[in-house]
């Protein structure tokens, strides 16, 4: 498992290698990813459909194989003024395997930053689709809302 460059994009071969490509992203951007969690429905199912708002800072998954709604980290806060729009991979495939990752506030287990990135299990594309500042407090109460 290993993310690799074609043309302008990085791939992925599974679930785990998009972690990689959030800690890759976070160092662009200052905001070092340092803790992450893996999106799975309660059916075991790890494949969803993605609903975003960037603006609101909201995202959504929708479990392809029962259909559940699950809004990631605190969405469901803010899902009321949130304008969601279906995300698609650059291939035309919708549906991804998911991961959450965040940055904390030095000396704290508070998030100060979230990315939440995608894995196309059709063509492998592996990117970050969203990122946000995030005052959540206690990171791991974050990370197990994913």
């Amino acid at each position: 498992m290993a993310l690799h460059k074609r043309g302008k994009w990085w791939y992925g071969e599974s679930q785990a290698d998009i972690h990689d490509e959030i800690l890759r992203y976070s160092k662009s951007v200052t905001y070092l990813a340092r803790h992450y969690a893996d999106a799975a429905c309660k059916c075991g199912s790890k494949l969803f459909n993605l609903l975003m708002d960037s603006t609101q800072c909201v995202a959504v998954r929708v479990c392809v194989a029962c259909g559940a709604e699950h809004p990631i980290e605190d969405s469901d806060e803010f899902l009321e003024s949130a304008e969601l729009e279906e995300c698609a991979c650059p291939c035309g495939n919708e549906e991804f395997e998911m991961a959450v990752g965040v940055s904390l506030y030095e000396n704290s287990e508070d998030v100060k930053w979230l990315y939440l990135g995608c894995r196309c299990p059709k063509c492998g594309l592996t990117a970050v689709y969203g990122d946000w500042k995030n005052e959540f407090i206690k990171y791991q109460n974050l990370l197990d809302r994913v």
